[in-house]
């Protein structure tokens, strides 16, 4: 396996911007349930290992029940999840794994009865963060746990 580039030493500029963007996504009118919902059902579906195990730790301290960490993957069958948690996640499937056709009007009209317009756009972004994230830890093999003292999920007693 060939060591990959350091992305944060080679466009610190870029970087910056982008987690000054993923910072506003966390101030939206998401609240922090969702938005660790969100991040680790795209980073599985995107097999993400290392933002997987951020996004755990982070959902552990935020004080999200365990059964309901293992559920994620499982949503539709679970009885954990409450429908706007359910459209919530239904629409991150939906648009981290985009079909030829596009988001269906079923899935859209779901998402439209439990989120307002600006939740919907919100979440959007939210979304689109993840996978970005998602897609440059993939690329560049950053392994599980590394960054787990700098971001403080040690607290998350999962190490």
């Amino acid at each position: 396996m060939s060591q990959r580039l350091d992305y944060q030493k080679q466009s610190p500029e870029l970087l910056k911007k982008f987690v000054e963007f993923s910072m506003l996504t966390r101030k939206s009118s998401i609240e922090q349930p969702i938005h660790d919902l969100v991040n680790i059902r795209a980073s599985q579906l995107n097999g993400c290992a290392f933002c997987v195990d951020m996004h755990i730790k982070e959902a552990t301290i935020h004080g999200e029940r365990p059964l309901r960490l293992h559920h994620v993957a499982i949503w539709r069958e679970s009885q954990l999840f409450s429908p706007r948690e359910r459209a919530a996640l239904a629409w991150t499937e939906a648009l981290t794994q985009l079909s030829p056709l596009g988001v269906s009007d079923e899935i859209y009209d779901r998402v439209r009865t439990q989120l307002s317009e600006q939740e919907i756009v919100d979440l959007t972004w939210d979304i689109m963060a993840i996978n970005a994230w998602n897609r440059i830890s993939i690329g560049f093999r950053a392994v599980p746990g590394t960054a787990d003292k700098a971001y403080g999920l040690e607290k998350a007693g999962l190490s």
